[in-house]
């Protein structure tokens, strides 16, 4: 996994940290930045040795920043086609890390706003650091959220959340972001990375097929009624008894010992 210019991606066992490596312009967002995260988790998802499988990543920013937006230089010459194409490619890449058959959990080191705050509601949950600050300031620019911010946000916090946030495009604390449910934690900055890890160390330990199963479950049955989304999740769960990782995990469970999960 080499070749690139804006990302970093470091393994520890079954855990990939992808870190955004744009610091001098706070990790904002242009479109050689999105294709390369694009490329990178299409990468990260397309891995099959059992031995080098994802099962879990992280996804940082290098510096002081998560994302601060996306790159106002560039947008600001966009004609509404290339806005269009730009707002397309930031979609394709919170479907992928959305859509990823592994959890994927956004460490907020400073900055996620705009774009940044988009790339961190398309990850499964969010921490953040002290400091950190989160929004979606769009309407200060006279445009929108364009990479599923009017979407996620409403889905994360709330209708009434949202469009506050929205509307006003002001900035929150991370501790105001903790209080709405837009984020898990917050951490020293310090140690921010360090627990981002161990919870992905802790996911990545349990059965994968289970947890891809259930983050499946959980994003397809979002949207739909309950009596469907139930159908869903039992059928994932009559699914998984058909795995050697079931096996594994209820003999270890009867044996008092630790389960090793294959993945298969």
């Amino acid at each position: 996994m080499t070749g690139y210019q804006f990302v970093a991606i470091e393994r520890t066992g079954h855990v990939a940290i992808v870190t955004i490596q744009r610091p001098d312009k706070l990790n904002a967002l242009n479109a050689a930045v999105v294709e390369e995260l694009t490329r990178a988790f299409s990468d990260l998802i397309g891995v099959s040795a059992p031995d080098e499988e994802v099962r879990a990543a992280i996804l940082t920013g290098a510096g002081k920043a998560f994302v601060a937006g996306a790159d106002i230089a560039e947008m600001a010459a966009m004609s509404t086609t290339a806005a269009k194409r730009f707002a397309d490619a930031g979609h394709r890449l919170g479907a992928l890390i959305e859509g990823a058959p592994f959890p994927v959990l956004a460490a907020v080191n400073g900055f996620a706003l705009g774009g940044g705050c988009e790339l961190a509601l398309a990850c499964d949950f969010i921490y953040a650091a002290e400091g950190a600050k989160l929004g979606q300031p769009e309407v200060n620019l006279g445009i929108t959220p364009g990479f599923g911010g009017t979407q996620r946000l409403l889905r994360r916090v709330g209708a009434a959340r949202a469009r506050e946030l929205i509307y006003t495009g002001d900035m929150i604390t991370a501790e105001q972001a903790l209080s709405m449910g837009l984020v898990n934690a917050i951490f020293p900055a310090a140690e921010l990375l360090l627990r981002a890890r161990d919870t992905a160390l802790k996911i990545a330990s349990r059965g994968p097929l289970a947890v891809a199963a259930a983050k499946r479950v959980m994003l397809r049955g979002e949207g739909i009624d309950l009596t469907s989304a139930n159908e869903l999740e039992a059928q994932a769960f009559a699914a998984l008894f058909g795995t050697e990782d079931q096996k594994a995990g209820m003999k270890a469970f009867v044996e008092k010992s630790k389960a090793t999960f294959s993945g298969k």
